[in-house]
């Protein structure tokens, strides 16, 4: 810019000259008078949109600036989710199309909306409406029900109260209902523990399958599906390990995606526990934060506080380009 605004000051100081040609009688210091006040003209002008170049262009937060200005709640849990080295193993980075599955409160969703930024884009993944029929039961509380499915449908306009600065832009859909505008365009589709949810609802509606190879629709060639999953020793049986007590086998994974035509490039132990062995009567949300079926201030509270958040596997597939 700096270069251009010289070469103007030059042409427009060779204009000048050009037009005020006098006779030799003319008083030179008139003429390097005017030559001064072009000069001047130029040099504000380029000191001016310099400035205003300055307020346009904002630096893009570093993922490690944004991880520290997270709230100590979000903080607490970076331990056991570890969201740097999860997102650099995922390979996400500014500027990107990234799909989260169920989103929710936003506990990544605020880490990714700065961290792909204004020229990025997140896009909010919600189950369909009617897997809550399926997971609760046609007996199921309609109230509680409606009140899941309002809260999913507000999330992209709620994303505005949080208060992120050139963060990415947001929308969203419902899984296995995106419409064909969405297909080819995401550079990440991650499903970051939610996908036993839609394996609970497979055999009532397939939601499962239809979700995973929706993923590969959806992301460009090239472009990849980054997995974390509460994971199920392989040695349980299917029957306990699909979906209904949170942990699902990572072999079963790899198939489904590999069926969908994805390739799995690397697998990873970064949110691994091994202090996490369920049993097939144990059910992921005994573990911390949940703590389900324990009492505060218990031998057995402690047992299972000292075990630490569940297992899990990481693993990242690609769609051939």
């Amino acid at each position: 810019m700096k270069l251009a605004l010289s070469a103007l000051a030059a042409s427009s100081v060779f204009a000048l000259a050009a037009c005020t040609s006098a006779p030799a009688e003319v008083d030179e210091t008139a003429a390097v008078g005017a030559e001064a006040a072009v000069t001047e003209v130029v040099e504000a002008a380029e000191v001016e949109v310099t400035e205003v170049i300055e307020e346009v262009i904002v630096e893009p937060m570093t993922l490690t600036a944004i991880l520290a200005a997270q709230p100590d709640a979000t903080k607490a849990r970076y331990d056991a989710r570890r969201p740097a080295d999860t997102l650099e193993f995922f390979g996400i980075e500014p500027g990107m199309t990234v799909v989260e599955a169920l989103p929710g409160g936003g506990w990544y969703s605020k880490i990714l909306m700065p961290y792909i930024g204004a020229e990025g884009q997140l896009v909010g993944a919600h189950y369909p409406d009617e897997i809550w029929t399926v997971l609760f039961g046609e007996n199921g509380d309609p109230e509680r029900i409606q009140g899941i499915i309002d809260r999913a449908d507000g999330w992209a306009d709620g994303t505005a109260e949080w208060g992120i600065e050139n963060g990415a832009t947001v929308r969203q859909f419902k899984m296995t209902t995106a419409e064909e505008d969405m297909y080819g365009k995401a550079d990440a589709f991650l499903f970051i523990r939610a996908l036993h949810n839609l394996h609970r609802a497979e055999a009532d509606a397939g939601m499962f399958t239809a979700a995973v190879e929706e993923s590969f629709q959806i992301v460009k060639p090239g472009g990849v599906v980054g997995i974390v999953q509460h994971r199920a020793p392989e040695g349980n049986s299917d029957e306990w390990a699909d979906g209904d007590a949170g942990y699902l086998k990572q072999s079963r994974l790899i198939e489904a995606f590999e069926a969908a035509g994805f390739v799995l490039e690397a697998s990873s132990e970064l949110n691994a526990n091994a202090a996490d062995t369920p049993s097939e009567e144990d059910v992921v949300w005994r573990l911390p934060p949940r703590m389900a079926g324990t009492e505060e201030g218990t031998p057995e509270r402690a047992a299972l506080e000292a075990i630490g958040e569940s297992d899990r596997m990481t693993l990242r597939f690609r769609k051939p380009a």
